[in-house]
């Protein structure tokens, strides 16, 4: 299974059979001297498709969006350049007692400083990892200080819900007065650790100077690198969000991140854990491997963007990295990055329905 990435402007998708799609684009085309506006027929079999992104201007016939519902295929809108506008969802999940058991635990102090913590120790053990892979070989001295500094940021975060579990209040106000709360410490030392990683992310490019890549920038990317980022965790987001819908949560009520209006704050927490693995290490290997050049952006008012062509790279390397199978660190069999997402979201939810007597983050070994 994978996902459907529809870049092509003015495409038109429609419904051919009960099991494939059909998408008509507009190709120009030089016929005798003169140009003209072919259209390119190309069908799509629903058997390999578990989402569709949809990038610029295409459209959908209501026939192609029913089948898609029918099949409980989510369609993600996005615009040209890579920020979310919105999702197209099959029905949600019949599952209101895991809705209830997710709205209790954001009310829930231990409960939801236990869950924070875990998400960060995940995302900053994953970050680690990815340095002492690339960057122990190339600047051991180097590696040596920022693995120590992060070893120890991340034991800081393990050990803090048990610490302060005595002095917890009730967050009845949700997200609102965090500010002193254990919580707050929890994003302050993902703030501490992150700023470590990113400080020694350009000593994982092989041509750090060429890159230029200044530390996280994200609204907006100002270099190459940030806009590869930001790109990838943007595509990165529509999945998990799809993934926490198919379980059965709301994907708008989060523990780490803060349940804005509009904002899938659960999606964002088990994101964290995936950052590094599939977003980070994909940016690395295309400029490490001379996959993408700085020709391939193109800038605009100090924003850094990706050209078509180069997009479409970009893509099928984060779609290779998702196919991508390792050994689970937790059940020991062989299974894609892709699985491995939905099989945290489910973990998640049989801790949260007391089937499971603590939630484990997704750490590679």
């Amino acid at each position: 299974m994978s996902t459907l990435y529809l870049m092509e402007a003015h495409s038109l998708v429609k419904r051919d059979t009960e099991d494939c799609l059909l998408i008509h684009i507009p190709e120009q085309r030089l016929v005798n001297g003169e140009q003209k506006t072919a259209l390119l027929k190309k069908r799509i079999p629903l058997l390999k498709v578990d989402e569709v992104v949809v990038m610029g201007d295409v459209t959908f016939t209501a026939a192609a969006l029913d089948l898609l519902l029918e099949r409980k295929i989510p369609v993600h809108f996005m615009r040209e350049y890579g920020s979310f506008r919105g999702s197209l969802i099959p029905e949600a999940s019949k599952n209101a007692l895991l809705r209830i058991a997710q709205h209790q635990a954001h009310h829930d102090p231990q409960q939801r400083l236990s869950l924070a913590s875990c998400f960060v120790a995940g995302k900053l053990t994953n970050q680690r990892r990815l340095l002492q892979r690339l960057l122990s070989r190339r600047s051991p001295d180097q590696a040596h200080v920022v693995l120590e500094d992060l070893a120890r940021i991340i034991e800081s975060v393990r050990e803090l819900p048990a610490v302060v579990s005595a002095s917890l209040r009730p967050l009845a106000t949700g997200d609102h007065r965090i500010r002193g709360t254990p919580l707050e410490t929890v994003l302050g030392l993902e703030g501490q650790g992150s700023a470590l990683y990113y400080a020694a992310f350009p000593q994982m490019l092989l041509e750090p100077d060429i890159w230029g890549f200044p530390g996280r920038t994200k609204r907006p990317p100002t270099d190459p690198v940030n806009a590869l980022l930001s790109y990838g965790y943007t595509i990165l987001a529509n999945r998990l969000t799809g993934a926490v819908q198919l379980v059965g949560f709301d994907p708008y009520i989060g523990y780490l991140h803060s349940s804005g209006y509009g904002r899938p704050a659960l999606a964002l927490d088990l994101m964290e854990e995936f950052r590094p693995l599939i977003v980070d290490s994909v940016v690395v290997k295309l400029v490490n491997k001379h996959m993408l050049s700085r020709d391939d952006f193109e800038e605009l008012l100090g924003t850094y963007r990706l050209k078509k062509e180069p997009k479409k790279r970009f893509l099928t390397a984060l779609e290779e990295r998702f196919q991508e199978e390792i050994t689970h660190p937790i059940f020991g069999y062989r299974v894609s990055y892709r699985r491995c997402i939905e099989l945290q979201a489910r973990l998640l939810a049989k801790y949260l329905t007391g089937e499971i007597a603590y939630y484990q983050p997704f750490v590679v070994r």
